[in-house]
Formats: C-alpha cells, structure tokens, sequence
C-alpha cells in the first residue's frame, strides 16, 4: 500500500511544475520513490515466479521510470510528468516485446499490458494471428476472469478496415486496432489498501495468457 503523500506530491506538481518549485521540494519525491520501492519490492519476486521472463533480480529503481519529461521535441515545455510510471520489463524487452506497465496518477492509475503503437512490421504480425487463431483470442479476452479485470483498449483504433482485410470481418473491431493494450483500471485509494499487491499480482497471473498469445504473434 502507498501513503496519501505520495499522490499529494503528483497533486502539488501539477500545480508547480516548474524546475524551482521541484528543486525546493525534491526531498518530498524522494520520500514518494522509497514508498514506491516498497511497493513494487513485493511484486517483483511474485512477478518473476508467474512469468520466468522477468527476472527476480530485477531492482526496484529499475521499474520506475524517470519523472523528467523530454521537452525537446513537445510545444507542452511542463519539465516534470504528472504521474509515476512503472515498467517490469522482461528479458530482451524491447520494441517486439509486450510490456507490463502501472500508471499512478490522481484520477487516472492503470496496469496496462500489451502492445502501445508498435511499429507496423509487429502490428501486421499480430493482426495475422488474430485472424488466423480467433477463436483461441477470444476465449482468452472472453474469459470470466479476465474480464472481471481486463477489457482491450480500443481507443488507438483505425477508421477503416486494415489493407488485406474486408470491413465485415468478424473480426474487424479488433484488426483495427493499432495498439494491442489489455487495461485494469484502478482508483487512487485502491494504492491505501492492505490488498493493493495481491490484487496486482491476481492482474499479473489473469493477464498471462494476452501475454503468451502476443509473444507468439511476434514470434518471441
């Protein structure tokens, strides 16, 4: 479970977020990255016992990500993200590689899985295994326990039907799809409950079999 501070520092950000304010507070996100430790310590060795591709080894400090923002390139200059994001990464993780990755940030916290806008070579990859193994893709995202957790996110989506597949597909909801991202949705005060890392973990073991049919889509 997380203390309340630690999203009252995001709270504080979002209303200063500005390189002097953060400088002159920065001992209060240091405090919020050791009760993120705490919390993500726990999971990565039950993690690593339900996935043998992610390692037991891995240091917390390592699933955290940077909460500096890469302004170089975005008209929005705010230098700091308003959210902390954290990332199990997998061996050989990379761009062929389905991510776990939780999201925590007032009014929007979410442990998403899967693919978000891979590049075209792995989008075609998994939009043949979906139309060649339906069937197989469907009990898995119709299943009672995933769906008790899980939906697919449908929100990065093409207008029209993909090149090579008809409009009345059966299958078309989900070949449109540019990410392929299975989303459980959590509350802030989800984080201030004893539960928080057995619930995760549930997630971690209910989302396995998304993650094995992507892993063979992509031919890992």
């Amino acid at each position: 479970m997380l203390k309340k501070s630690t999203f009252n520092f995001l709270r504080e950000l979002a209303d200063n977020n500005n390189r002097e304010w953060f400088a002159k507070n920065k001992h209060l996100y240091e405090e919020a990255k050791l009760d993120l430790f705490a919390l993500i310590t726990p999971l990565i060795k039950e993690f690593a016992v339900v996935d043998p591709q992610f390692s037991a080894d891995t240091e917390p400090k390592k699933c955290l990500l940077r909460i500096y923002r890469d302004v170089r390139f975005s008209a929005n200059k705010a230098p700091y993200k308003k959210n902390y994001g954290i990332a199990f990464d997998v061996k050989g993780y990379g761009p062929n590689t389905p991510a776990y990755y939780l999201h925590l940030e007032p009014g929007s916290c979410f442990f998403g899985v899967g693919f978000w806008m891979p590049e075209s070579s792995i989008v075609k990859k998994i939009r043949e295994e979906i139309d060649y193994s339906s069937d197989e893709f469907l009990e898995i995202i119709n299943d009672k326990a995933y769906q008790s957790i899980f939906s697919i996110s449908k929100e990065d989506s093409l207008k029209k039907a993909p090149k090579g597949y008809e409009i009345d597909h059966p299958m078309i909801e989900y070949l449109r799809l540019k990410s392929f991202i299975s989303i459980y949705p959590l509350k802030e005060e989800d984080f201030y409950q004893k539960d928080i890392v057995n619930k995760l973990i549930n997630a971690f073991k209910t989302i396995q079999p998304f993650v094995l049919f992507l892993r063979k889509a992509v031919g890992e």
